[in-house]
């Protein structure tokens, strides 16, 4: 038998989808058991309930829908992936709760001040309740369980919606039996309660969601740890500039780094790949990091911008350098852009000079002859 292989993020919608299922199944029984068991039962509060178990259904299939198309890998059109769509479908759960929960307060407010409104509950609506306390809270659990392990803010979302209900049937416990042994408007104090919470729970999700749809950064902590495994790479010499943001489960971090100016540009890239390398091993969390590289703290120094390139300074320097029968002997020539000033590097072969002194006189023609290079901060040459 062939074995089918998924990728990481096939597994993780396939493990999303599967527990997002079960909820579907139990949501469904729920929602009709409570709303059937409320009318008959005479309880305000226990029908409150059951719209908040059909938000909870509605909730899981924008769930289903966000989890489908937030796992999908990047594209042209969203070249950092989709994971937005998770912490979307997150601030949709978050609204559709306050919708529900404003519902309820505005319905059961108006009961509780209209004596002629209020229901009289009955035993049936407590063993409704009860059920729907044991059910709901076993679904948190494993929902709460199933999100921790691949780390989703959005199906961690609906683990809490899960958990608001538990938290609602056992309001609406004692509302029914408040109202059964006596106290009328009980049930509708229940409701407002149940209504309430659901708008607390409402509020933190969307506040979270919509933090890092505005690109909020990490917390502090994170960012403490972040910074102590940059400074443990050998070659950094300190770090500015450092940026993180929110992806759906994943962040993303921008830094740059200081290393010696007089690095290789490939032992400079090395340290910035470490960086890169042990941010995401060391921190499940970081799924992509920026590293930039730079000889010098740009915070505080001159800028080189007014400075030519490359192809511009050799160009005047073999204007300058013609004469000297040496220059065709050059080997390498290095650039040093810093502090706003240009440092030129030649390197000849030793075989071109016989004894130290020629070596000095020759290193001393090159500076000479392009001394009124304004933009040449000096010239270095080195045998070998």
């Amino acid at each position: 038998m062939l074995k089918t292989s998924h990728t990481p993020q096939q597994e993780r919608y396939i493990a999303i989808r599967n527990v997002t299922l079960i909820g579907v199944v139990g949501n469904i029984l729920l929602t009709i058991v409570k709303l059937i068991f409320g009318i008959i039962g005479q309880s305000q509060a226990l029908i409150a309930d059951g719209l908040h178990s059909l938000s909870d259904l509605i909730s899981d299939g924008m769930i289903l829908i966000a989890a489908k198309y937030s796992t999908q890998d990047a594209d042209a059109d969203h070249p950092y992936g989709h994971a937005r769509f998770e912490t979307l479908a997150t601030v949709a759960v978050g609204v559709l709760l306050f919708l529900v929960a404003a519902g309820m307060l505005i319905d059961a407010t108006r009961r509780l001040f209209d004596p002629t409104l209020l229901w009289q509950p009955t035993a049936v609506s407590l063993a409704v309740a009860l059920l729907s306390i044991l059910i709901k809270e076993a679904l948190y659990q494993y929902t709460s369980h199933v999100a921790k392990q691949v780390r989703s803010p959005m199906l961690q979302a609906n683990a809490w919606h899960h958990r608001s209900d538990a938290i609602s049937s056992i309001i609406v416990l004692l509302g029914v039996a408040g109202s059964m042994a006596g106290l009328s408007g009980l049930d509708a104090l229940a409701a407002i309660g149940v209504s309430l919470m659901i708008a607390h729970i409402a509020w933190s999700l969307g506040r979270d969601g919509i933090k890092d749809l505005v690109d909020t950064g990490l917390d502090k902590n994170q960012l403490i740890e972040i910074k102590n495994i940059i400074k443990s790479v050998d070659g950094v010499q300190m770090l500015h500039d450092l940026r993180t943001r929110k992806m759906g489960a994943n962040a993303l971090v921008d830094v740059h780094i200081l290393v010696d100016p007089r690095l290789s540009v490939s032992e400079g890239h090395q340290i910035g790949e470490m960086v890169r390398s042990r941010l995401t091993n060391k921190i499940e969390e970081i799924a992509e990091v920026l590293v930039h590289i730079d000889p010098e703290n740009d915070e505080k120094s001159q800028s080189n911008l007014n400075l030519p390139l490359r192809q511009e300074v050799i160009a005047r320097l073999q204007q300058c350098w013609q004469c000297l029968e040496a220059t065709h002997a050059i080997e390498q020539i290095t650039l040093h852009y810093l502090s706003g000033k240009l440092t030129v590097e030649l390197y000849l072969p030793l075989k071109i000079v016989e004894n130290i002194e020629q070596a000095q006189e020759l290193s001393q023609g090159f500076a000479d002859l392009a001394a009124e290079e304004p933009d040449i901060y000096a010239i270095n040459v080195y045998y070998r």
